[in-house]
């Protein structure tokens, strides 16, 4: 299903009723894409995104670059490297639910601050803090870098297929034959009894999807049925 804005996405729910459980979503480019975005996510970016808790000791090195300060890092750029680290190259994906993150993640490039055009130095650029290969000074000049889209287009998965995500986010291509295999393992005998709900979902839904994705393996179910409003969700019967 296409999403209604750049900044939220719909799909369709398939719940089974007697179990309170999703068993599988319906959905487009837009969501899959967004799904896959979330491995462009650096770790430290994740933490910020969703909290320390329930990130186990990982909270406590994101604790420790912060209180280090930059008296005890090589750079003052070192911080911002290790905590907000550039994730987004906007044109090979653009970012839609994470449009809320600070636009410092989107992937800038820089060059060698002893740039000269017949020195090696012209050769390298980088996308943070770095030191030149060739005359090992700091690269942080501004690079212009044009991204000219083709044909191809933006994003991760091609927009022709409708895409089955199961509750705990496996992504395949939607045909009768994976829902039926489907619901024999899930032990569904009639597929007539199942309910569709359509979401729409935004940025604060999708910060939710990231951290379930993290703590459980019913990541649909936990989101979606698990004490939303029910306000962004319609309810429809499948024929």
């Amino acid at each position: 299903m296409a999403a209604s804005n750049s900044n939220t996405v719909s799909f369709k729910l398939f719940i089974d009723p007697n179990s309170n459980r999703v068993l599988f979503a319906e959905a487009g480019k837009d969501f899959v894409d967004f799904l896959f975005s979330i491995m462009l996510l650096p770790v430290g970016t994740v933490i910020r995104i969703i909290g320390k808790q329930g990130t186990g000791c990982i909270g406590n090195i994101y604790d420790s670059i912060e209180n280090l300060g930059n008296s005890y890092m090589l750079s003052e750029n070192i911080t911002d490297l290790l905590l907000k680290t550039q994730a987004f190259n906007c044109g090979v994906y653009k970012p839609g639910l994470w449009s809320s993150l600070s636009p410092s993640i989107y992937t800038k490039f820089y060059r060698c601050s002893n740039y000269k055009t017949k020195e090696d130095c012209s050769k390298y650029m980088a996308n943070g803090f770095s030191r030149c290969p060739s005359c090992n000074k700091e690269m942080y000049r501004d690079f212009t870098f044009v991204n000219l889209q083709d044909k191809v287009g933006v994003g991760f998965v091609k927009e022709s297929v409708t895409y089955m995500i199961t509750d705990d986010l496996a992504v395949r291509p939607m045909s009768a034959k994976s829902i039926f295999t489907l619901l024999n393992h899930l032990n569904i005998k009639d597929a007539g009894d199942l309910e569709e709900k359509v979401i729409t979902v935004g940025a604060n839904e999708g910060v939710e999807l990231l951290r379930a994705s993290m703590q459980t393996k019913t990541v649909l179910t936990a989101v979606f049925l698990g004490g939303k409003k029910e306000s962004s969700i319609k309810s429809e019967p499948i024929h």
